[in-house]
């Protein structure tokens, strides 16, 4: 006979090496699966105790595919009598496709035809599909021209152990396989046979939802893996050998038995909440009767370093690559194990320096997106991480030059915090790559209602010519510095990473998307404004706003405006007449609340989304203003614009913040594009003013150059007040924004 094990891609190595040490003959490594052994003991086992192996199959057969017809004549040409047992129900699963035969589902049907074909031809009886819970499931991989057909002897993927934790939410779990392989790949075998009477020593930073404690206690405990499982494919094939089966199946269970007992210490370090009710959760499912010890990261690295023969598993995996804030706090904790022998699930390299060493790399794909299983040899010549000093605290670093953003960090923080407790601002930018080499801009918010503090760093894009990773390492220890200096926790850390893409947003935000906070939302007591889950209110000017860093790129409030916001309150003060606000491009309406606080008695907030209309009156609300005179519209602003010229709705002052570029489908025009399209747009917001009325109309393009001789023959009349709006934590960056003074000439 012969047999396949098929496997994720990048196991097939350690699966090829699992199945020589259970004592099978003729494995061969392929790509996706490894051949092996020639009985069906060797089958057997494979099911029973392999952890690696997805599925095992015995092929019948290998035959022509070009088109459909000669796959039914090569499938039809197969003793299916032979290998159906009287009864049992069929179900067939296809993968691959080939030049005419493009449809799995197509393939699968024609194999099945086929069967039954043959079957009605032998027995005179057509075998029952049952694509659920089959007896028997016919395994069909197209390759080229060619098909091989097989009996999946495991029916499920033998990944499914039966102790599959249902734990929180919020932590990824690992599929067991994935689990074995990151144990495989580290050498935990070797480490369990090295032990001593004390036992072997996992020391398992981030393990999820236990998988990885469960693998690594049942490799221990030499318990089979497929013990738990009550159903396998080979019992409707006609070719199982049961004796052979339940001489092997005694075997597992005499062993299980002798390994009761064994030291085996499981050492877990993970502050996901809910992570280690989920680890206990599942090594409960799966009968192991050893209990976890929580402890922190520098205690689990530390007891491995004392033990005679331990491994440190690092999953990291589920960290993606645009949540840098959450990976700088992994890889700070992580750097402890420095030296030690460490299997790490990862998607990127960034662990290499943190751990001052090159690892033997497995590329893997992980849900649908690479990754690798990087594998550190234990060294006693490795250097320990270097650290820089926050707050009377050493904190490891990836780049040793990492100390000098340090030092400049607590000095201007210093400085910045004096000036704020001076204007009485309690958010404001701290830093804004004061250090060439680290080009991110920090803002730190201060809570009101309730105590708080909250960081949002804003990287700004590399030059050419820097090394990539050389940049993202510098972000990782920006990430790992700020939080400390400031005194904020890592968890409040938003980031946004700068991404080339046009139209919309130029940053990747790690938070959660608006549709998933917003399920969330809670009402205060009766009386209060509605708060969105992740929401926290700050204080500027004397009103209250609404900030969110989980919900979307920007936080619902942009510092920069700070001195604008006021200009429009002194504004207000001093307008005569009927007092109406315009906010065009309103976003969440704080410039609406800043007029209404000077004054407006009747204001119009424009936005073409909807979220950001409902945040606009939630803060209107929450500062008291609300009412009919009031109003909130969902719009085109520039056909809204247009529209309003033809009718008597005339304002007092306007606000107009533009986006650089937009190209929502919503709009009318194809796209806008401030440069080419404020003229336009200027003259209207003109035509909106009444006589003596005013407006700012501001833009956050660097190179703005707004085409003031047009302008001029409009009639319209711009006055560049950009220094005059600038805040003084923004000195640094006086292009975060250009503002201009409109009035009708």
């Amino acid at each position: 006979m012969e047999f396949v094990a098929t496997c994720p891609k990048g196991f097939e190595r350690l699966l090829a090496d699992e199945l020589r040490r259970m004592g099978s003959g003729r494995v061969r490594p392929l790509a996706g699966q490894v051949s092996f052994g020639d009985r069906i003991e060797d089958a057997y086992r494979a099911c029973l105790w392999s952890r690696l192996a997805s599925r095992v199959l015995v092929v019948l057969a290998r035959v022509g595919a070009h088109d459909a017809d000669a796959l039914y004549e090569g499938v039809s040409a197969i003793p299916w009598e032979g290998q159906l047992a009287a009864g049992a129900t069929l179900a067939v699963d296809a993968h691959g496709t080939n030049a005419q035969l493009r449809n799995t589902q197509f393939v699968a049907l024609r194999v099945k035809d086929a069967i039954s074909d043959r079957l009605v031809a032998e027995r005179g009886v057509r075998p029952v599909t049952d694509t659920a819970r089959p007896d028997l499931t016919v395994d069909v991989r197209l390759t080229g021209g060619h098909a091989t057909v097989s009996i999946d002897l495991a029916g499920e993927p033998l990944f499914r152990r039966g102790y599959d934790s249902r734990g929180a939410d919020g932590v990824a779990p690992l599929r067991p396989d994935y689990a074995a392989a990151l144990l495989a790949a580290g050498g935990w075998r070797e480490v369990c046979d090295g032990a001593g009477p004390e036992g072997p020593v996992l020391a398992a930073l981030w393990p999820g939802q236990g998988s990885v404690l469960v693998e690594a206690a049942g490799e221990a405990l030499d318990r089979a893996p497929g013990m738990l499982r009550a159903r396998w494919g080979f019992t409707g094939w006609a070719g199982h050998d049961e004796p052979a089966w339940l001489s092997l199946l005694e075997e597992a269970r005499a062993r299980s038995v002798a390994g009761e007992g064994r030291p085996c210490s499981l050492l877990v370090a993970d502050d996901r909440p809910g992570a280690v009710a989920s680890c206990r959760q599942a090594l409960r499912a799966a009968g192991v009767a050893l209990e976890p010890r929580v402890v922190s990261p520098d205690e689990a690295t530390g007891a491995a370093r004392a033990a005679a023969s331990a491994l440190v598993t690092c999953d990291l995996s589920w960290i993606s690559d645009g949540a840098p804030a959450r990976e700088a706090a992994a890889l700070a904790a992580s750097s402890g194990a420095a030296g030690l022998r460490v299997a790490a699930l990862a998607r990127t390299a960034a662990l290499d320096a943190a751990l001052r060493s090159e690892p033997e790399v497995t590329e893997v794909i992980v849900g649908r997106d690479p990754a690798q299983v990087r594998v550190y040899a234990p060294r006693r010549d490795v250097e320990p991480p270097a650290t820089v000093e926050v707050a009377g605290e050493r904190v490891p670093v990836l780049v040793p030059a990492s100390d000098q953003f340090a030092r400049r960090l607590a000095k201007v923080a210093r400085l910045r915090a004096r000036w704020a407790r001076r204007e009485d601002v309690s958010c404001y930018r701290v830093y804004d790559a004061d250090l060439p080499d680290y080009a991110v801009a920090i803002e730190l918010y201060e809570g009101s209602e309730t105590p708080g503090r909250w960081l949002q760093v804003s990287e700004y894009a590399a030059p050419r010519g820097v090394d990539p990773e050389l940049a993202r390492r510098r972000l990782l220890d920006v990430l790992a510095i700020a939080p400390r200096a400031l005194g904020v926790a890592p968890r409040d850390v938003s980031v946004r990473v700068r991404t080339r893409a046009r139209g919309g947003s130029q940053y990747a935000d790690e938070g959660r998307a608006p549709e998933r906070a917003a399920r969330g939302a809670r009402r205060d007591r009766p009386g209060r404004v509605e708060l969105p889950a992740g929401a926290h209110l700050v204080d500027e000017g004397g009103l209250t706003f609404e900030v969110n860093f989980d919900a979307r790129h920007d936080c619902g409030i942009f510092l920069d405006h700070r001195e604008t916001r006021s200009r429009i309150r002194e504004m207000m003060k001093r307008t005569q007449g009927s007092r109406r606000f315009l906010n065009l491009f309103a976003y969440t309406g704080t410039a609406t609340c800043y007029a209404a606080d000077g004054g407006a008695k009747f204001t119009t907030t424009v936005d073409l989304s909807r979220p950001s209309l409902d945040w606009a009156r939630r803060n209107m609300a929450r500062n008291g203003f609300t009412g009919p005179e009031h109003e909130f519209v969902q719009a085109d602003v520039l056909a809204w614009v247009s529209e309003q010229r033809h009718t008597r709705n005339r304002w007092d002052l306007i606000f107009c913040d533009v986006p650089t570029f937009s190209n929502s489908a919503r709009m009318r025009k194809a796209s806008f594009d401030v440069q080419r399209d404020h003229v336009e747009l200027i003259i209207g917001v003109s035509r909106l003013l009444v006589r003596g009325g005013s407006a700012i109309f501001s833009c956050n393009l660097r190179g703005f150059k707004p085409d003031v001789e047009k302008l001029g023959r409009a009639g319209v009349r711009l006055t560049d007040i950009t220094d005059e709006t600038i805040p003084e934590d923004f000195a640094r960056n006086r292009k975060i924004h250009h503002a201009y003074l409109v009035e009708r000439a």
